[in-house]
């Protein structure tokens, strides 16, 4: 597996197999449906040829949907939050890494793609031309899900494969 910050590392997804694409957030939600995944897919790393091949994507937001129309000075910020934003990206590949080492799994194709998660994810999807596109859900209700928008909700609706949204147990 190889790392890039704005970009992707790994190996392309092999040729003839199917793509899984993971998107991924720092929640544990991600990292569940990460490993609910590999149970389900990759269970047996010796299987050769593998049946699928695992394409890990996250969404790193532009510094400047975080800070929005914040006014003067908001400029002064930008290299702080963009700073930020690149550590969780760096943190969410360095653990989603580690999850599929430990099960043996080092054909993986990781990136990190700027931008609004559902247009990523989608465009990931599409560039891949996935089988199967899993997610976590963060388990919002409607409320919240109306103002904060759901990231899977989209997916389901606008990807161009099926859609898994995984629900990480309450127990």
């Amino acid at each position: 597996m190889a790392s890039e910050a704005a970009g992707s590392e790994g190996t392309k997804p092999a040729e003839g197999n199917k793509v899984v694409v993971v998107g991924m957030d720092e929640s544990e939600h991600s990292y569940y449906a990460l490993q609910w995944t590999l149970d389900r897919f990759f269970a047996d790393p010796d299987q050769r040829p593998p049946l699928f091949s695992l394409v890990i994507v996250h969404a790193k937001p532009s510094p400047a949907s975080v800070v929005g129309l914040a006014g003067p000075g908001a400029a002064d910020v930008f290299p702080f939050v963009e700073s930020d934003l690149r550590k969780i990206a760096a943190r969410v590949v360095e653990k989603a890494k580690k999850i599929c080492l430990e099960r043996s799994l080092t054909n993986v194709l990781l990136e990190v793609v700027e931008g609004d998660a559902r247009n990523v994810i989608c465009e990931s999807v599409d560039k891949h031309q996935a089988a199967m596109l899993v997610m976590g859900s963060h388990g919002y209700g409607a409320i919240k899900r109306v103002l904060l928008g759901s990231v899977s909700d989209y997916c389901v609706h606008h990807a161009h494969c099926s859609v898994m949204v995984v629900k990480k147990p309450k127990h």
